[in-house]
């Protein structure tokens, strides 16, 4: 297991289609088209791993309505890492998949994050909500990121609160 896990880079752009138990299907946007600037290292691997879930609070979300949401979130940033980043997954794993929620004021924010992201390879997924339930349809909800090295992940999301 030496040299560096690279993430597939076709192109395009995927939407994945999910439902929750309130009958709200969801879209997570996948951005195939990621930066190889932060390919993990063989040194990273040896590093703490986490998933940090970035929650929009100007959207008032009821605490289940954002957990389906973080729900959303984690499975898609799993699903993509486990085809990109297996031995990245494998890490996380082993440390018990931490997962920490943190709060944003809104889209613009949640964007920013998301291009920070993206510019440094970070393995991310950003939840639209169907709008069948409490919040407009197609708003982005939750941006998962990771799971990645925490250092990394800090340097991105370490100055916002925790949700």
């Amino acid at each position: 297991m030496f040299g560096v896990i690279k993430p597939i880079a076709s192109g395009s752009e995927r939407k994945l289609i999910v439902a929750d138990g309130d009958g709200d299907s969801d879209h997570e946007t996948e951005s195939e088209d990621e930066s190889d600037a932060g390919n993990s290292s063989l040194a990273d691997l040896f590093t703490e791993h986490k998933m940090i879930l970035v929650v929009r609070t100007d959207l008032q979300m009821t605490k289940g309505k954002a957990a389906a949401q973080c729900c959303h979130a984690t499975l898609g940033c799993y699903k993509k890492a486990i085809r990109r980043h297996p031995a990245v997954v494998k890490v996380w794993e082993r440390s018990g998949q931490p997962k920490i929620t943190v709060q944003t004021k809104g889209e613009e924010s949640l964007l920013i994050l998301q291009a920070q992201a993206e510019s440094v390879g970070i393995n991310h997924c950003l939840v639209h909500d169907a709008g069948r339930t409490q919040i407009a349809a197609g708003s982005a909800t939750v941006l998962g990121l990771g799971p990645a090295p925490k250092h990394k992940l800090d340097q991105i999301t370490g100055d916002l609160k925790l949700y």
